[in-house]
């Protein structure tokens, strides 16, 4: 049973920066393939970032250059800090595992419904 606990939204002004965290818990094997997604109303969820179980990371092109997704596996924890944010980026971020090849999770950024296991959520808000 894997459990994803997520934290570290808020607001903030554009230019400004958060970091997020998701604990994870549960078997390493579920763990391999970890990203953060987001979904804002009236919008369908989007992939932001994945990180694999090699330590290669993806990116969407929106938040390529502004975010850094990274994990501290000794105490699962999967972070993305979120630097220079702009108003679009305004969502519901949510964390996300499975137990995906490093090229399964590359291509996975696109295709959220892939994810089994999620967390709750966490705001961000960030205004003009």
């Amino acid at each position: 049973q894997v459990q994803l606990v997520e934290s570290g939204g808020g607001s903030v002004q554009s230019g400004g920066s958060l970091r997020l965290s998701c604990a994870a818990s549960g078997p390493t094997y579920k763990l391999m393939c970890m990203g953060w997604f987001r979904q804002s109303p009236g919008k369908e969820r989007e992939g932001v970032a994945l990180i694999d179980g090699l330590s290669a990371t993806t990116y969407s092109d929106s938040v390529k250059g502004r975010f850094t997704i990274s994990r501290d596996s000794a105490n699962d924890t999967l972070y993305l800090q979120m630097n220079s944010l702009k108003p679009e980026d305004t969502a519901m971020y949510s964390c996300a595992a499975d137990n995906f090849s490093p090229r399964n999770c590359r291509v996975s950024v696109a295709d959220p419904r892939s994810f089994d296991n999620w967390g709750q959520g966490t705001q961000v808000t960030v205004s003009s």
